[in-house]
């Protein structure tokens, strides 16, 4: 999504921030760091900025009566208009996450804030600030020449360039709407992790043609694997069928039309409802609006082929992948053997 090319780095604060439930504190520190090394400038560059090249969804700030009353929203505003107080407020921002720390299993590590010049994003080149925080520590060896051969060295918590744990980038973009946000949480996936994306920066995803894109496949996802058994009988692979016939909409039209996709994939009145149904309580629950018709996100649409399965598990024997038509298959079940059994007809072996 961002390109770095043009980027500087033009402050850095590093502290640490402890889990208050474990009786652990914050540490703040007195001044920025001044970066005088261009390897080490460059090292921290491609750890900070590298991993946002693939993130596609772009955030905005929220509140739920007021954006202005959003902490990380404010804190931006501050920077962005005064970056002289730049290291006062990464201080604020380090006692605000830790005060937004409200699980055992979260992790202290050290937080690094920093304000980028000229990162581009969609287009544009912009301010930026990072924030950073490395939670997971590792090993390294280090080898060496010594008395005509070679000796080990090793390094413990070290942190490792190529992983990135958590991050945002905040851009100077879109202020009336909450700026545009980048966010990536790469340690904790369950819930006790949401703090970072949820308590402790407040986002909501903006409503672009890749998120529409997204959040509709998604929907329609969990709509045919969780809840059309409510209404329908159907197998695993009349599901999969389902599945694969929303991705090819998706993928041979520009543009999505609400009733022409439920016409064309789902094709029962009664699911059709079922699903437009489902749609609207997804919308109520998340306050977010799914437009009836929008341009179809190519990128969008690679992203969420990833996570739609074609695939037919069948004990730990055999797995079955379907990608077309689902009346070459048919499911029965043999008396002799007490089992289910498919047939599957083809013309030829592959």
């Amino acid at each position: 999504m961002i390109a770095s090319f043009e980027a500087s780095m033009e402050q850095l604060s590093v502290h640490r921030v402890g889990n208050k439930l474990l009786d652990e504190f914050y540490v703040l520190s007195d001044d920025p760091i001044g970066i005088t090394d261009e390897l080490l400038n460059k090292l921290l560059m491609q750890y900070f900025l590298t991993p946002f090249e693939k993130v596609n969804e772009v955030y905005h700030f929220m509140h739920s009566s007021e954006l202005s009353l959003n902490e990380l929203f404010h804190f931006a505003g501050e920077v962005f208009n005064n970056p002289s107080r730049f290291h006062e407020v990464s201080q604020q921002i380090t006692k605000f996450l830790f005060d937004s720390t409200n699980h055992p299993k979260i992790k202290s590590g050290e937080l690094y804030v920093a304000l980028f010049k000229n990162v581009q994003l969609e287009g544009e080149l912009l301010d930026a600030i990072g924030i950073f925080k490395s939670e997971t520590k590792e090993t390294y060896l280090k080898v060496y020449p010594d008395k005509g051969g070679f000796n080990l060295e090793y390094e413990e918590n070290g942190i490792n360039i190529n992983k990135l744990d958590k991050g945002c980038l905040i851009f100077n973009s879109d202020k009336e709407e909450g700026y545009k946000v980048l966010v990536i949480d790469q340690t904790n996936k369950s819930n006790e992790a949401v703090y970072w994306k949820d308590d402790f920066l407040k986002l909501k995803i903006r409503n672009d043609s890749f998120n529409q894109t997204s959040n509709t496949l998604s929907i329609y996802k969990n709509f045919v694997t969780q809840k059309i058994d409510d209404e329908f009988e159907l197998t695993k692979a009349d599901k999969i069928d389902l599945l694969n016939k929303s991705m090819k909409y998706f993928k041979e039209k520009e543009t999505f039309d609400m009733d022409e996709f439920a016409g064309e994939v789902l094709g029962n009145p009664q699911a059709i409802e079922s699903f437009k149904t489902y749609k609207q309580q997804y919308e109520q629950d998340y306050e977010t609006e799914i437009a009836s018709t929008f341009d179809i996100s190519d990128a969008a649409v690679k992203k969420q082929g990833r996570v739609y399965k074609s695939v037919l598990k069948l004990d730990r024997n055999f797995h079955i992948y379907i990608h077309g038509d689902k009346e070459l298959i048919e499911k029965g079940f043999d008396d002799d053997k007490a089992m289910n059994y498919y047939k599957v007809y083809f013309k030829e072996e592959a």
